[in-house]
């Protein structure tokens, strides 16, 4: 019997707890994690994965604000205890969609749904943004901020499929703290090499070219939004509509 160190219930718990759904994708993530013939090209995921360090949580229809809340709860939880959870944790969020969206939607949709995620986490926010960012995400040092703490964002969608990196079953996020990626920096040899690695893995796992946008936070030619959600091809959003849903939600309070 497999135990999950997850924040489901902020406890640990036994897969036979979980509902049918989450314990579904949850059997596909871990397939996805643990394909040796096919590897997942980002390897400080899967190190995360078999050193059992990432963090799981369940939210409703993306489509509903009360996602918004659910996700909330769980990051502000993995916010207070990730330290301890290990240099290379991660929360992962795995959203219970609808067949019709999951059949219909297109990548551009569910890029819609992601932002409406992230400008409502912002607009109940209980702390403060960060002194040390800037709040302009066409700044290059801008990055996502929650409950005090910085965080690189990744989404995957059933949508995607050139970009099978960037393809789940249901949408998907996985948040990482701006802490394990400086910690992994640190050894700078190891890091490029594992980037190049990662690059490597890329070119195999997708049938598309690597986009375009992938590039290192705090250069100048960098924004780090574009990479929270990567498109099925080389295209991009000239704007970033983090705002424009940051400014909505607090209008609707």
């Amino acid at each position: 019997m497999i135990i999950i160190k997850g924040l489901y219930k902020d406890e640990m718990i036994l897969r036979e707890q979980l509902a049918p759904w989450e314990r579904n994708v949850l059997e596909k993530f871990e397939a996805k994690m643990t394909d040796r013939e096919r590897p997942f090209p980002c390897i400080p995921a899967t190190i995360g994965f078999s050193t059992n360090q990432l963090r799981y949580g369940f939210v409703g229809d993306p489509r509903k604000k009360s996602s918004i809340q659910e996700l909330a709860h769980l990051l502000k939880s993995f916010t207070e205890k990730s330290k301890g959870f290990g240099n290379y944790t991660s929360l992962i969020v795995f959203y219970d969609i609808p067949k019709d969206i999951e059949k219909t939607y297109t990548v551009e949709q569910f890029e819609q749904l992601f932002w409406q995620q992230l400008g409502g986490l912002s607009a109940i926010d209980g702390l403060e943004w960060p002194k040390d960012i800037p709040t302009d995400p066409h700044d290059p040092v801008w990055e996502f901020c929650f409950y005090g703490e910085k965080y690189f964002m990744y989404c995957a969608t059933p949508s995607h499929q050139n970009r099978q990196s960037r393809h789940f079953d249901t949408m998907i996020l996985a948040i990482t703290p701006r802490w394990v990626l400086q910690q992994f920096g640190k050894n700078e040899t190891y890091a490029q090499n594992i980037k190049k690695q990662v690059r490597k893995r890329l070119a195999k796992y997708d049938s598309i070219s690597i986009h375009p946008d992938l590039n290192s936070y705090g250069s100048e030619d960098n924004f780090e939004w574009r990479q929270y959600f990567l498109r099925d091809d080389d295209t991009s959003l000239s704007k970033c509509p983090y705002h424009r849903f940051l400014n909505f939600f607090k209008l609707d309070k």
